[in-house]
């Protein structure tokens, strides 16, 4: 049997190269989103009305469940958040 390895899990889990790269974009935004919250230091229904979510839902993304996602929500929650997401596009290797 031949051991396959992978960049990242995205690539491993993922149909498609392109189905990998919007999970790893979506991942990145939401640690990035996570992280700025727990530096909020304050209660979850608070940073969900920060947010303009419910509590649950604010709860759905600080436990991962990154389907629960579209691209375009968790940028729209990052900029309310306070952060200034940038991608960068290049060519292919």
């Amino acid at each position: 049997m031949k051991t396959r390895t992978f960049a990242n899990v995205w690539d491993a889990l993922s149909d498609s190269p392109e189905e990998a790269a919007t999970m790893k974009i979506r991942s990145d935004v939401m640690i990035a989103i996570h992280d700025t919250i727990a530096a909020w230091d304050t209660t979850q229904a608070k940073a969900a009305s920060r947010l303009g979510v419910t509590q649950p839902r604010l709860n759905d993304l600080l436990q991962g469940k990154i389907n629960k996602f579209s691209l375009d929500t968790l940028l729209t929650l990052a900029g309310r958040a306070g952060l200034k997401v940038k991608i960068n596009i290049k060519n292919a290797a």
